[in-house]
Protein backbone atom coordinates (compact mmCIF):
# COMPACT_ATOMS: atom_id res chain seq x y z
CA UNK A 1 0.00 0.00 0.00
CA UNK A 2 1.31 3.14 -1.12
CA UNK A 3 1.88 6.15 1.35
CA UNK A 4 -0.88 8.09 0.31
CA UNK A 5 -3.30 5.07 -0.23
CA UNK A 6 -3.11 4.99 3.63
CA UNK A 7 -3.42 8.95 4.23
CA UNK A 8 -6.60 8.85 1.70
CA UNK A 9 -8.34 6.49 4.14
CA UNK A 10 -8.57 9.38 6.56
CA UNK A 11 -11.88 11.46 6.79
CA UNK A 12 -12.94 14.61 8.32
CA UNK A 13 -14.73 12.95 11.20
CA UNK A 14 -13.54 14.11 14.85
CA UNK A 15 -12.90 10.17 15.67
CA UNK A 16 -12.40 7.46 13.45
CA UNK A 17 -11.02 4.16 12.63
CA UNK A 18 -8.56 3.24 10.10
CA UNK A 19 -5.94 0.24 9.21
CA UNK A 20 -2.16 0.20 9.02
CA UNK A 21 -0.67 -2.08 6.61
CA UNK A 22 1.92 -4.15 6.39
CA UNK A 23 5.19 -3.31 4.28
CA UNK A 24 6.68 0.01 6.33
CA UNK A 25 8.32 -2.02 9.62
CA UNK A 26 10.98 0.23 11.38
CA UNK A 27 12.28 -3.16 13.58
CA UNK A 28 9.56 -3.67 16.09
CA UNK A 29 7.26 -0.91 15.06
CA UNK A 30 5.88 1.04 11.92
CA UNK A 31 7.83 3.27 10.66
CA UNK A 32 7.38 6.97 12.70
CA UNK A 33 7.18 8.53 9.41
CA UNK A 34 4.00 7.50 8.40
CA UNK A 35 2.27 7.64 11.81
CA UNK A 36 2.87 11.22 12.51
CA UNK A 37 1.58 11.71 8.63
CA UNK A 38 -1.51 9.85 9.76
CA UNK A 39 -1.87 12.31 12.55
CA UNK A 40 -1.29 15.36 10.57
CA UNK A 41 -4.03 14.27 7.90
CA UNK A 42 -6.47 13.82 10.98
CA UNK A 43 -5.78 17.18 12.39
CA UNK A 44 -5.32 18.86 9.06
CA UNK A 45 -8.77 18.04 8.11
CA UNK A 46 -10.30 19.45 10.83
CA UNK A 47 -8.72 23.07 9.98
CA UNK A 48 -9.51 26.20 7.80
CA UNK A 49 -7.38 25.80 4.55
CA UNK A 50 -6.37 29.40 4.76
CA UNK A 51 -4.53 28.43 8.03
CA UNK A 52 -0.92 27.13 7.32
CA UNK A 53 0.45 24.53 9.41
CA UNK A 54 3.67 26.38 11.58
CA UNK A 55 4.75 23.95 13.59
CA UNK A 56 4.34 20.16 14.52
CA UNK A 57 4.84 18.08 17.23
CA UNK A 58 4.72 14.47 17.87
CA UNK A 59 5.69 12.07 21.05
CA UNK A 60 6.22 8.78 20.21
CA UNK A 61 4.68 7.08 22.79
CA UNK A 62 4.93 3.78 22.42
CA UNK A 63 5.42 0.91 19.21
CA UNK A 64 2.84 1.24 16.73
CA UNK A 65 1.83 -2.07 14.80
CA UNK A 66 -0.07 -2.70 11.63
CA UNK A 67 -3.99 -2.91 11.66
CA UNK A 68 -6.78 -1.22 13.14
CA UNK A 69 -6.08 1.94 14.86
CA UNK A 70 -8.10 4.88 16.57
CA UNK A 71 -7.57 8.61 15.50
CA UNK A 72 -9.12 11.08 17.74
CA UNK A 73 -8.71 14.65 17.24
CA UNK A 74 -9.36 17.62 19.91
CA UNK A 75 -9.64 21.43 18.65
CA UNK A 76 -7.83 23.09 21.64
CA UNK A 77 -8.80 26.44 20.19
CA UNK A 78 -9.74 27.60 16.62
CA UNK A 79 -9.20 31.39 17.04
CA UNK A 80 -9.38 34.07 14.01
CA UNK A 81 -5.81 33.63 13.29
CA UNK A 82 -4.20 30.42 15.18
CA UNK A 83 -5.87 27.25 15.42
CA UNK A 84 -4.13 24.39 17.95
CA UNK A 85 -5.21 21.00 17.09
CA UNK A 86 -4.33 17.62 19.74
CA UNK A 87 -4.36 14.49 17.88
CA UNK A 88 -3.82 10.85 19.78
CA UNK A 89 -3.76 7.88 17.56
CA UNK A 90 -5.15 4.70 19.81
CA UNK A 91 -3.92 0.75 19.44
CA UNK A 92 -5.20 -1.96 21.89
CA UNK A 93 -6.97 0.88 24.17
CA UNK A 94 -3.90 2.83 24.56
CA UNK A 95 -2.08 5.99 23.29
CA UNK A 96 0.35 4.95 21.35
CA UNK A 97 1.38 8.28 19.76
CA UNK A 98 0.36 11.97 20.83
CA UNK A 99 0.59 15.02 18.23
CA UNK A 100 0.00 18.91 18.51
CA UNK A 101 -0.52 20.80 15.15
CA UNK A 102 0.09 24.58 15.45
CA UNK A 103 -1.82 26.49 12.12
CA UNK A 104 -1.59 30.16 11.40
CA UNK A 105 -3.24 32.43 9.09
CA UNK A 106 -0.77 34.87 6.86
CA UNK A 107 -1.41 38.52 8.12
CA UNK A 108 0.94 42.03 7.47
CA UNK A 109 4.03 41.93 10.18
CA UNK A 110 7.00 44.96 10.22
CA UNK A 111 8.61 41.84 11.26
CA UNK A 112 9.98 40.13 7.79
CA UNK A 113 13.87 38.15 8.40
CA UNK A 114 13.69 35.94 5.45
CA UNK A 115 17.50 35.10 4.33
CA UNK A 116 17.30 31.51 5.49
CA UNK A 117 20.11 28.51 5.78
CA UNK A 118 21.40 27.99 2.68
CA UNK A 119 21.22 24.89 1.16
CA UNK A 120 25.20 23.50 1.03
CA UNK A 121 24.02 19.72 0.43
CA UNK A 122 27.40 18.60 -1.83
CA UNK A 123 25.64 16.59 -5.49
CA UNK A 124 23.55 13.21 -5.33
CA UNK A 125 26.40 12.08 -7.29
CA UNK A 126 29.00 12.42 -4.55
CA UNK A 127 27.36 10.14 -1.90
CA UNK A 128 26.77 6.39 -2.29
CA UNK A 129 22.79 5.31 -2.19
CA UNK A 130 21.44 3.15 0.81
CA UNK A 131 20.80 -0.77 -1.04
CA UNK A 132 17.27 -2.11 -0.65
CA UNK A 133 18.27 -5.31 0.56
CA UNK A 134 17.00 -7.06 3.51
CA UNK A 135 19.27 -5.62 5.97
CA UNK A 136 17.26 -2.43 5.57
CA UNK A 137 14.78 -1.57 7.23
CA UNK A 138 11.54 -2.32 5.66
CA UNK A 139 10.16 1.12 4.88
CA UNK A 140 13.51 2.29 3.38
CA UNK A 141 12.40 0.30 0.44
CA UNK A 142 10.31 2.99 -0.26
CA UNK A 143 12.66 5.47 -0.52
CA UNK A 144 15.55 6.34 -2.58
CA UNK A 145 18.45 8.12 -0.35
CA UNK A 146 22.10 9.96 -1.41
CA UNK A 147 23.64 10.57 1.38
CA UNK A 148 26.16 13.75 0.18
CA UNK A 149 26.85 14.70 3.94
CA UNK A 150 28.97 12.80 6.99
CA UNK A 151 29.00 9.07 6.36
CA UNK A 152 26.84 6.45 5.94
CA UNK A 153 25.09 4.28 9.14
CA UNK A 154 27.52 1.86 11.08
CA UNK A 155 30.43 3.10 9.77
CA UNK A 156 32.17 4.80 13.04
CA UNK A 157 32.78 8.10 11.63
CA UNK A 158 32.55 10.64 14.47
CA UNK A 159 31.07 13.29 12.60
CA UNK A 160 28.06 16.01 13.40
CA UNK A 161 26.69 16.25 10.24
CA UNK A 162 24.09 13.91 8.05
CA UNK A 163 22.35 13.76 5.15
CA UNK A 164 22.05 14.10 1.44
CA UNK A 165 19.02 13.91 -1.05
CA UNK A 166 16.01 11.68 -0.80
CA UNK A 167 12.71 11.13 -2.76
CA UNK A 168 9.73 8.47 -3.00
CA UNK A 169 10.79 5.88 -4.82
CA UNK A 170 7.68 4.49 -6.18
CA UNK A 171 5.56 7.29 -5.87
CA UNK A 172 3.90 10.21 -7.60
CA UNK A 173 1.93 12.18 -5.92
CA UNK A 174 1.86 16.59 -5.27
CA UNK A 175 4.10 17.55 -2.61
CA UNK A 176 1.84 17.52 1.17
CA UNK A 177 2.72 17.98 4.01
CA UNK A 178 1.90 14.27 4.99
CA UNK A 179 4.41 13.13 1.94
CA UNK A 180 7.40 15.66 3.74
CA UNK A 181 6.90 13.89 7.35
CA UNK A 182 7.45 10.70 5.55
CA UNK A 183 10.48 11.85 4.04
CA UNK A 184 11.99 13.52 6.64
CA UNK A 185 11.66 11.34 8.93
CA UNK A 186 13.22 8.62 6.41
CA UNK A 187 16.41 9.37 6.98
CA UNK A 188 17.92 7.51 10.13
CA UNK A 189 18.61 9.33 13.02
CA UNK A 190 22.42 11.23 12.99
CA UNK A 191 23.82 9.33 15.64
CA UNK A 192 23.70 6.14 13.66
CA UNK A 193 27.06 7.01 11.71
CA UNK A 194 29.29 7.21 15.08
CA UNK A 195 28.00 3.66 15.93
CA UNK A 196 30.60 0.83 14.26
CA UNK A 197 27.59 -1.91 13.81
CA UNK A 198 23.85 -1.94 13.89
CA UNK A 199 22.18 -0.79 16.99
CA UNK A 200 18.55 0.28 17.65
CA UNK A 201 17.33 3.92 17.54
CA UNK A 202 14.33 5.36 17.20
CA UNK A 203 12.51 9.52 17.47
CA UNK A 204 11.37 9.95 21.24
CA UNK A 205 10.13 13.45 20.46
CA UNK A 206 9.81 15.34 16.60
CA UNK A 207 9.27 18.91 16.20
CA UNK A 208 9.07 20.43 12.48
CA UNK A 209 8.10 23.60 11.52
CA UNK A 210 7.33 25.07 8.06
CA UNK A 211 7.98 29.10 6.98
CA UNK A 212 6.29 28.38 4.08
CA UNK A 213 3.17 26.73 2.61
CA UNK A 214 4.54 23.47 0.64
CA UNK A 215 3.94 23.94 -3.54
CA UNK A 216 1.43 21.84 -5.07
CA UNK A 217 3.26 22.34 -7.83
CA UNK A 218 6.09 20.15 -6.62
CA UNK A 219 5.82 16.27 -6.43
CA UNK A 220 6.97 13.44 -4.24
CA UNK A 221 8.85 11.90 -7.04
CA UNK A 222 11.55 15.21 -7.02
CA UNK A 223 14.51 15.03 -5.03
CA UNK A 224 14.50 16.99 -1.49
CA UNK A 225 17.72 17.67 0.56
CA UNK A 226 18.77 16.92 3.50
CA UNK A 227 21.17 17.75 6.30
CA UNK A 228 20.92 17.56 10.65
CA UNK A 229 23.38 18.74 12.72
CA UNK A 230 23.95 16.55 16.41
CA UNK A 231 23.79 19.22 19.17
CA UNK A 232 24.38 17.16 22.08
CA UNK A 233 24.25 13.32 22.60
CA UNK A 234 25.59 11.48 25.74
CA UNK A 235 23.44 8.69 28.24
CA UNK A 236 21.49 6.85 25.21
CA UNK A 237 19.82 10.29 23.83
CA UNK A 238 20.51 12.46 21.28
CA UNK A 239 19.45 15.79 20.10
CA UNK A 240 19.88 16.78 16.83
CA UNK A 241 18.17 19.82 14.00
CA UNK A 242 17.92 19.20 10.66
CA UNK A 243 17.18 21.52 7.58
CA UNK A 244 14.91 20.56 4.37
CA UNK A 245 15.26 21.93 1.60
CA UNK A 246 13.74 21.37 -1.96
CA UNK A 247 15.60 20.56 -5.19
CA UNK A 248 16.00 24.54 -5.91
CA UNK A 249 17.38 25.01 -2.39
CA UNK A 250 14.22 26.87 -1.27
CA UNK A 251 13.99 25.32 2.69
CA UNK A 252 10.77 24.27 2.84
CA UNK A 253 11.23 22.51 6.90
CA UNK A 254 13.55 22.62 10.10
CA UNK A 255 13.06 19.83 12.56
CA UNK A 256 13.93 19.23 15.81
CA UNK A 257 14.15 15.66 17.46
CA UNK A 258 15.06 14.02 20.73
CA UNK A 259 16.56 10.60 19.77
CA UNK A 260 17.00 7.47 22.02
CA UNK A 261 19.86 5.13 21.03
CA UNK A 262 20.69 1.49 22.06
CA UNK A 263 24.63 1.53 21.42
Amino acid sequence: MQFSEILAQITQAPEQHIELPEGWGQGRALFGGLTAAVAWQHADLGVDPEQHLRAFTVSFVAPVQPGEVRLLRRILRRGNNVTQVAVEIYQHQHVVLSALASYGRSRASAVRVTDTAAAQVPAREHGPSFPKSRLMPEFTHHFDYHVSVGAMPFSGQQLREFGGWMRFSHERQPMSIGLLLGLVDAWPPALLPHLSEPAPASSLTWTIEFPEPISRLQWSSDWWQYSAYIDYAAEGYGHTHAHIWDEQGQLVAISRQTVTVFG
